[in-house]
Parts: C-alpha cells; structure tokens; sequence
C-alpha cells in the first residue's frame, strides 16, 4: 500500500472509488474518505453482487445457494496498486482504483471477470507466451430520451442539426461534436487511457476509438474505464452515448473488435511467424481454436438479447467463423501487416460486452487450438457475408445452451463461473420475455 499511500498524498485525493465489474461490466463498489481508504486497505461487498443481473435482480434460489453462502457473507476486495486512476470530472479529487476479489481464504473469487480473465492469462503465461491485444470499440451518440419506448435519435451537432445518412470515415460528421471529443481525449489522457484513432462510422453519429495495442489485463480495465468515462463527458454535453450492440432500428450495429496476437515471453518475438516470415502453425492453430470455439463461448461476446439484433443480415456484422486475410466480411481478419505484427482481428464481440470476458474469451479459444494443435478452414475468398456458419447460434437462448454444453468452458474458467454466469444471463431473456414490444402492440393489438 506504500505505493498507493504515496500515489494519493501526491494528487491530494479526498475520495477514493473502490469498485469491481461484475458479470455484466457494471461497476459495483463503495466510495470512501481518502482516511477511511487507507485505514482499511481493503473494502468488503456482499457475494450476491456475483450474481446480480443487468436489472438489478438476481438468479434463481437453486443456483444462488450452490455457489454462494447461505449466509449471504462479503467477499474481499483488495486494491490493485497498478489499476489506480485520476477521475477529471468530479468536484472533488477522485481516485478510482480497480480491486481485485478474494474469499476469506484468499482465494480469487471465481465469478469475478478480472479474476477469469486473469486465469486465462496464467494458462499463457505457464507456456511463456504473452498476449497481446488491441481492442476498437465502436458507439453511438444519441439525443437524451427519457421515455425507453421511444426510438433514439441522432443528436444536435455543432451545425445545429441532425446527422443524416451514411457517413463512414466523414471527418466534417466526427467534428460536429468537437467539445465532447476533446473533453474525451483529455479526461482519458488524464486518467492515461490508451486511446487512438477516432473514427466515423458508418451508422448515424456512429463513432470508433481504437486502442492501442499492450497488455490484455491493462486493456480490459482501460476499456471498463472508458465506457464511463465516454459516457461522462456525453452526458457533459447534453448527449448520451451508448455501447448497446443494436440501438437503432436499420443501423449498423457496434462492436468491440479485438486484435491478438501472441509474442515469446523471453525472446518478444510474435510466435505467429516463423523465422522465415512465414505463418505458423501455432498461428493456424490460434485461428482454428477461435473457429471452434467462438461459437460455443458466444454469450461471452454477445451477453445480451439486443446482441443478436446485430448478428441480423444486412447488418454488416459478419454472422460467421470464417476467416480471411484482409477480410472484413469474416469474423475472424487477418491484417495485411509485416510479419512480426502478424495478428488476428476477432470481430464477432459487441460493444456491449464485459471487457474482461470478451477478451478472456477470445485468448482461451486461441489457446486450445493452439495446444491442441488444431487445423483452420481454408481462408474464404470475396465476400463472406453471406457464409452464415451453422454451428454459430443467433439467439442467446441458443448460445447459452451451446455454452452449458461446453466443456472447456467449465475445465479452463472454472464451474462456478460457467453456472453463475449463464444463470444470470438465463435471468435476463426471462425478464426480457416478460416486457411487451411496441412491435406487438403494433401489429397484433387490433390484427389477431
């Protein structure tokens, strides 16, 4: 704590923001006096976080009693000295420290996101290989509503109107909200936020900020960081911006593509290239491990019932495992790079999902075809939209039935997390079953 003590006195903080993500990326935690943070050194929250819905619900009493205590005890939560943070939009002098979740015997608490995607990574890092991975995570901007029946719209730019049509790559359409952008930059350059590249995208006040590229775990948390950040200086503006998968009927729909590639923990060399430039095969296995994989661990990039709505065709989301080189229409691109850059881009995640899983999900696919030593498809050539994989489930009912049935799921992340996690998704399709549709009302109130 010597570090942090330091680190706190130095920025003079007053608040510190203790906080965990829990299965659906919501941070969860307690806010403290500087004092009180430093005095404890550790903050306590009770086990039925784990396993607390995107409503605020929580799972069935039969599952809830098998992995949790009866008792319904705290869990630890103790701060990571490198995942500590200057929060720019508040009154007071924020630090915002990310905590890692131990039981009262100090073991990690399997549930938690950070902790699955740390076990991930303890799997490459037993074979002296280093992930590294770049995520681009795309959103929309859209005018406050405060009725959720209501459609989004496009908000007011600085010309005063609308956007409308497509204007992928328009750097006239990504000035419109200047102040927003800049109030980004520099509240995540404050809190030293990886960012890159802003980009247009294609749907309406659609935008992309990429990543640069380091170490999964920092990347997650930077990712978990970013979305509240975004979302603070929209709301500065009189805007929101959102990271739901499909927010608006017959737009693109936002992803979080992850580059990965994998170096030599000792010599940093991409163990996707062979000495004479060319691919290897732990890269082939790499590529056939995701194939394989992707498909049973997708409510891991898909999480939730809007999800699916971006895997609709004529969404141009590829719907499939294949892949390609400078391909986008394959879930899976190989980018045109030099051959120590040589990485794959899994395009299959939505915005909307835990960064923790998305990526632990997408580094443990790899991993198993690359232990496995596992034989991709051949490349697919043109356009690969219309290559709708058949094992490639496109509704979370489907996907959470592939995933209860995945084996690897439970050997490699544990069974407590692979139970908790799909009862929690399993809660939220049937509370979402039970709201009805503007859709319905339309068409079946006065047809039927």
């Amino acid at each position: 704590m010597d570090k942090l003590k330091k680190w706190l006195k130095e920025n003079e903080i007053t608040e510190v923001e203790c906080v965990v993500s829990d299965l659906s990326g919501i941070a969860r935690g307690k806010i403290a006096p500087v004092d009180k943070f430093i005095n404890e050194g550790e903050m306590r929250l009770p086990e039925s976080v784990l396993l607390q819905t995107v409503t605020g619900d929580y799972v069935d009493d039969d599952i809830y009693y098998a992995l949790l205590d009866e008792a319904d005890i705290d869990f630890i939560c103790k701060p990571d000295e490198d995942a500590v943070y200057l929060l720019p939009w508040t009154v007071e002098k924020t630090a915002q420290i990310i905590h890692d979740t131990f039981d009262k015997m100090g073991n990690p608490i399997e549930l938690t996101p950070r902790n699955v995607l740390k076990k991930v990574l303890k799997l490459y890092e037993e074979k002296n290989w280093k992930p590294v991975v770049a995520p681009e995570m795309e959103f929309y901007l859209t005018a406050r509503c405060e009725d959720p029946d209501l459609p989004l719209e496009p908000p007011i730019g600085r010309s005063g109107r609308m956007e409308t049509g497509r204007q992928s790559f328009s750097i006239d359409a990504a000035n419109e909200f200047d102040p927003l952008f800049e109030d980004m930059y520099e509240w995540c350059e404050t809190q030293g936020l990886a960012i890159d590249t802003l980009i247009h995208e294609e749907g309406v006040a659609q935008m992309e900020i990429n990543f640069r590229h380091g170490d999964p775990l920092v990347l997650a948390d930077q990712v978990f960081l970013f979305k509240r950040t975004l979302r603070e200086a929209a709301l500065k503006h009189q805007v929101v911006a959102t990271f739901m998968s499909k927010p608006i009927t017959d737009e693109p729909g936002s992803a979080m593509h992850l580059h990965q590639s994998i170096v030599d923990a000792k010599t940093g060399k991409n163990v996707f290239t062979n000495e004479d430039g060319t691919s290897s095969s732990l890269f082939y296995g790499h590529i056939a491990g995701l194939q394989q994989f992707i498909p049973e661990m997708l409510p891991m990039f898909a999480p939730n019932v809007n999800s699916f709505r971006r895997f609709l065709p004529d969404t141009s989301a590829p719907v499939n495992v294949e892949w390609g080189e400078e391909n986008r229409t394959c879930g899976l691109r190989v980018p045109s790079c030099s051959p120590q850059a040589r990485r794959v881009e899994n395009r299959l995640p939505g915005a909307d999902a835990n960064s923790y899983l998305a990526i632990a999900a997408s580094l443990l696919c790899g991993y198993i075809g690359m232990v496995r030593d596992l034989k991709p498809t051949p490349p697919a050539q043109g356009r690969g939209y219309e290559i709708r994989s058949p094992i490639l489930p496109y509704t979370l009912e489907a996907a959470l039935e592939m995933m209860e049935n995945c084996d690897e799921v439970a050997e490699y992340l544990g069974e407590s997390f692979a139970r908790g996690y799909i009862a929690v998704k399993r809660k939220e399709q049937e509370n979402f079953k039970r709201v009805i549709s503007s859709w319905e009302r339309e068409f079946l109130l006065l047809t039927v």
